[in-house]
């Protein structure tokens, strides 16, 4: 019996890897997210048990231990061979996947992660946004827009000083959290929102730090700040891909 802890990539089915594929293949239970696209659990056996575990802001399905208890319970069944938990991007970029693995390590059940494409990269690398480019941007901080409202004391602290931010998880705090960056950065700096990245009704949202959180944006989405955006900018100009600009 093995649990596979894997990243569903960050939207568009097609970018799962093909180990992650086959591990699905032979699945018998697929406990999965609200992020990994459901067109994936097509990649499952018929006979697969699927367990939705979502989680939404203010919205939880399932909170993390009960999660943690489903997987577990599972994995202790002697009808299953094969536990896939599927997580949406990457298991270990704000995916809770340590959290997983150490109840697992607990129980003394094995495990296999297999890596996933994270929304961070690839929703802006899929329209056409580096994150990092030569003489503008030589470091990029990847950080969650929202922390967890339980811990004792708030780790994220907006001073960063990589070139490139990407937040995830942090439209529902976009206000707040531009507010906090633009104590460290100038409020002029190019941002962008890219909601619903890598799938087909994505949306790409300019601004700057001090008025991209009046634009209208929706959720699932990220936030990218820095000079980067003026690259994207003009790298898009040339592009034959056609794509949703407000």
């Amino acid at each position: 019996m093995v649990v596979y802890l894997i990243g569903a990539g960050p939207g568009d089915p097609d970018l799962i890897t093909l180990k992650a594929v086959k591990a699905l293949n032979i699945a018998d239970v697929v406990i999965y997210d609200r992020l990994a696209n459901e067109e994936i659990l097509k990649h499952a056996p018929d006979k697969a048990k699927l367990i939705y575990v979502g989680k939404k802001a203010g919205e939880h399905y399932k909170s993390q231990d009960e999660i943690n208890e489903i997987i577990i319970n599972e994995a202790k069944d002697d009808n299953n061979e094969i536990i896939i938990r599927l997580k949406g991007g990457d298991p270990f970029v704000f995916g809770r996947g340590g959290e997983e693995i150490l109840d697992l390590i607990k129980e003394n059940i094995s495990f296999e992660i297999i890596p996933g494409v994270t929304s961070a990269i690839g929703a802006p690398t899929s329209v056409g946004l580096p994150v990092t480019h030569r003489a503008i941007a030589t470091s990029f901080t990847v950080v969650t827009g929202h922390e967890d409202p339980t811990k004792d004391k708030k780790q994220v602290k907006w001073d960063y000083t990589a070139d490139t931010i990407i937040v995830l998880m942090g439209i529902g705090k976009i206000k707040e959290n531009t507010s906090e960056m633009m104590k460290y950065r100038d409020p002029k700096t190019p941002a962008c929102v890219i909601e619903s990245g890598t799938l087909p009704n994505e949306k790409i949202i300019f601004g700057t730090l001090e008025n991209i959180a009046d634009k209208n944006i929706n959720t699932p989405a990220i936030l990218i700040v820095g000079n980067v955006i003026d690259v994207f900018k003009e790298i898009n100009e040339f592009k034959n891909k056609k794509i949703n600009i407000s």
